[in-house]
């Protein structure tokens, strides 16, 4: 039977033109089935089952790849990407934390059709299209949730009336099953193929065997009309597709009968026959933020813009090109047995279905269905991929105990999800022990008095409390006290070295203990001063207290030695901050210079048109620029410092001339 199946699915099967063998054999799965496919909505809106394993004739896509909040799976890294991306993802996101059930691709698709506009030109959630914007993404959720929310409002059954709203939830593809293959392969055909009286007969083997279309060698002709008409020795039925959205607009007219062609190889292959194409774009969607124009004029007023006129304009140019388009190809589309429109925000679907006068197309047609399946931005090319995707046979491996298991798992977690929604549960408080609250209260207190380096303070409370010098913060999983886990290690990482000198000759705190990270208090010393209180203490305590080089402390220092290091590094600092005080200040003298020269020339020379002279506070802000807030402020000080001395030299000046004059 392998071999069997190997031979039958070695090309991708045509809806239209399957094997003699497999269509004698073909049987209509059982209802079960295809009701137990409606458990992986969002699978089956692709053609996959719930197990992930689909392919398209011969390509089968793995499960490597997957999302499992929407259950759906991805033949690459980079699809998986845009549907993180993507509304239908996001939205689900918001179900889950609301503790409802997610929806699929075509449900989320309808959604979206009731909002004004779509955000991205393509009525995929995986849009490419260059219009999308972030804050038209959060718009379209929002308004999703809202009105998700206003329906809750009025009913009990949360978001059941938007799926009932739109149609039955039939499942979009038609399982049958073969006996020349394993049982545990079916064979799925789109629901859309089929009329909506077709649908209802239960004998759907007898007319998909009537659909079939012998293929026909054509050599289609070029002429002067927009496509490319097929001779009348290839008509047959045919199909009209259209999309439309963010100024993109593509249609196409395709035959079902297909031809057979030839590769380059020499081998021969069906080919889709195209009778006519055309393609518009546009610029009619607002840059960066989404939406058309119109729809933006609708919610907050005309804009007055230029580019808000150059979309108005396009807006109603494309809607003129459309309808142009339509009547001129209106033998073909009455001529057409079914009509897949993706057509989503009201623009768009005024456009197309009007009303207005000549309207070639009607919703009101039975023949108007959409695409079943997720689509991107209109083109020529998804066209030809969507009608590909229509046309093709779909081939599943699934385990149907399998999909009846999952069914009632994922029943059964719903069910208890709704249950934890509804009954907010209260959270679990763990009651400390008396020994723990003990040690939180020592643990405030010792740090409390570390970190205002009160010395006296600290080796006396823990004196008196009887607490070890290398007591363990609690509690011990905190990031601080996972770095500063004993009072010697927060002294030291606090650069206190008073405190951590008093800890080590009065406490008694053995420097060898380590932290969190495992190291000892002297490596999470931060200045001199406090590496030398370890000095000090190894001098003081001798060699023999402590494992001193264990906790990598260097040799040994005297107090003198220490205060003396701690005062050449103050001088030094000092010499330091003092050469550069001398160095702004001439800096500034050489800039009032300057200023004063310019500002003596300005006077004699005159002043420009239009030069108006800067103030004192402007000029200060210019020299000011550029210099951090701590240095703008030393500035500051002296060129008050700077005034004062000036007025108190003018005032002296002043004295001693009017004691003279006397």
């Amino acid at each position: 039977m392998a071999d069997k199946k190997e031979e039958i699915l070695k090309r991708p099967l045509y809806v239209f033109d399957l094997p003699q063998e497999l269509l004698l054999t073909l049987q209509l799965k059982e209802p079960s089935f295809q009701s137990t496919g409606q458990t992986d909505s969002a699978s089956k809106a692709r053609g996959l089952p719930d197990d992930g394993k689909v392919k398209d004739g011969t390509d089968q896509i793995g499960g490597s790849t997957a999302c499992g909040l929407c259950k759906i799976s991805f033949q690459s890294l980079a699809d998986q990407r845009r549907h993180v991306k993507s509304d239908w993802h996001g939205y689900n996101l918001k179900q889950k934390l609301r503790g409802l059930k997610a929806v699929n691709e075509v449900d989320f698709e309808k959604l979206v059709g009731d909002l004004d506009e779509s955000i991205s030109g393509s009525d995929s959630s995986n849009s490419e299209d260059e219009d999308d914007g972030s804050a038209a993404k959060e718009s379209t959720l929002s308004a999703l949730l809202k009105k998700q929310a206003r329906l809750h409002d009025t009913t009990e059954a949360n978001v059941v009336p938007l799926k009932k709203k739109r149609g039955s939830g039939s499942p979009p593809l038609i399982w049958f099953s073969c006996p020349l293959l394993p049982s545990n392969t079916s064979l799925g055909v789109y629901r859309a193929l089929f009329t909506n009286s077709e649908q209802q007969n239960p004998d759907l083997l007898d007319i998909l065997r009537k659909k079939q279309l012998k293929p026909v060698q054509v050599k289609p002709t070029q002429n002067g009309s927009n496509g490319v008409p097929l001779p009348a020795s290839a008509t047959g039925p045919n199909v009209f597709l259209c999309m439309i959205g963010g100024g993109h607009f593509a249609a196409m007219v395709v035959s079902l009968t297909p031809k057979m062609g030839k590769k380059a190889a020499g081998i021969e292959e069906r080919q889709a026959i195209v009778v006519a194409h055309k393609t518009f774009h546009r610029y009619t969607t607002r840059r960066k933020q989404g939406g058309s124009q119109s729809a933006n004029d609708s919610a907050k007023g005309a804009a007055h813009s230029a580019g808000a006129g150059i979309r108005r304009y396009n807006e109603v140019a494309l809607e003129t090109e459309v309808r142009a388009l339509l009547s001129e190809w209106k033998d073909m589309i009455d001529g057409s047995e079914s009509l897949f429109v993706r057509a989503t925000g009201t623009t768009n679907k005024r456009t197309l279905f009007g009303p207005y006068e000549g309207q070639v197309l009607r919703q009101t047609d039975p023949r108007v269905r959409s695409f079943p399946f997720s689509t991107r931005r209109a083109t020529q090319a998804e066209l030809m991929r969507a009608f590909v995707e229509l046309t093709r046979m779909k081939v599943s491996e699934v385990d149907e105990e399998a999909l009846a298991a999952a069914a009632t798992e994922e029943q059964r977690r719903s069910e208890l999800a709704t249950k934890s929604a509804s009954t907010p549960s209260k959270p679990i408080t763990s009651k400390i022990s008396k020994d723990e609250e003990a040690a939180l209260l020592q643990t405030s207190q010792i740090q409390a008095l570390i970190r205002r380096s009160k010395a006296p303070a600290v080796i006396s409370y823990i004196s008196q409390n009887s607490i070890s010098p290398d007591f363990i913060f609690y509690p011990p999983t905190t990031q601080a006290n996972h770095h500063a886990s004993t009072p010697l290690h927060l002294a030291a990482s606090l650069n206190s070295p008073t405190v951590a000198l008093a800890l080590l000759t009065k406490a008694g705190a053995d420097p060898t203990t380590v932290n969190g990270e495992g190291k000892p208090p002297f490596d999470v010393a931060g200045d001199r001063a406090t590496r030398d209180a370890f000095r000090v203490a190894r001098l003081e305590l001798g060699e023999d207290k402590w494992k001193w080089d264990a906790a990598h402390c260097p040799a040994p220092l005297s107090r003198a030695e220490a205060d003396e290091r701690e005062a050449s590094g103050r001088a030094e600092s000092q010499k330091v901050e003092a050469e550069r005080r001398k160095a702004e200040t001439e800096r500034l003298e050489r800039e009032t210079v300057a200023n004063g020269a310019r500002n003596s020339t300005s006077k004699t020379t005159g002043k420009a048109l239009g030069f108006t002279e800067k103030t004192g506070a402007e000029l200060r802000e210019q020299e000011g620029r550029g210099l951090t807030p701590e240095t703008r402020a030393k500035l500051e000080r002296e060129r008050r410092a700077r005034a004062a001395e000036e007025r108190m030299r003018r005032m002296a000046s002043g004295t001693a001339g009017a004691g003279a004059g006397r």
